[in-house]
């Protein structure tokens, strides 16, 4: 079988970073994902959390009552810095707009021939797990890693009980990257 890998960027967006619901620990890992992305030899996939003006509406609104992610506006927008080292690539990318924390397009057909995902951005505790976990449901024989100094949580403890978790789920989490990047 081909070496076939995806990068998945998880919710880079500036409601998360410096937004509505930022943190220090998401603004500090936007230069290391860019870095990480100038070197990434695969295909590369960039989700965003999207709600609408019905959020405080929704299950999760409810749960969470602090608009963020509204589509089309400034807090949706991925990180400028990261659109701008995903342009500069000569490959290229795709956006993922999902309505809750994971999403189930990860079951669609030209998903079937990776054999590796790797997954960074935010929330470690929340999109970053939901889809790390219905990847490696959809696809237990593919290696899923999560980069772990490449993602930020609610706060540095969820991001850490989250790290255990994926491990306890046979998610491999690196500080680093182990496979081979481009130079």
């Amino acid at each position: 079988m081909e070496d076939k890998k995806l990068l998945i960027i998880v919710d880079m967006q500036n409601d998360f970073v410096t937004g509505s619901l930022a943190n220090k620990e998401a603004q500090a890992i936007v230069k290391p994902i860019c870095d990480f992305i100038k070197h990434w030899p695969g295909d590369i996939e960039v989700t965003r959390d999207t709600h609408h003006s019905d959020y405080l509406d929704t299950n999760e609104g409810k749960h969470l009552p602090v608009p963020h992610c509204l589509e089309n506006t400034g807090g949706w927008c991925v990180v400028d810095d990261i659109v701008k080292t995903l342009n500069s690539l000569e490959k290229e990318y795709f956006y993922i707009d999902k309505t809750t924390f994971g999403t189930d397009y990860w079951g669609e057909p030209e998903y079937n021939d990776y054999n590796e995902f790797v997954l960074v951005g935010t929330c470690t505790d929340i999109c970053v797990i939901a889809n790390a976990m219905m990847i490696k449901t959809l696809y237990p024989e593919a290696t899923v890693k999560v980069i772990s100094t490449l993602c930020a949580g609610v706060t540095p403890y969820k991001h850490e009980c989250a790290l255990e978790v994926m491990r306890s789920c046979q998610i491999e989490v690196e500080e680093e990257y182990s496979g081979e990047l481009n130079s």
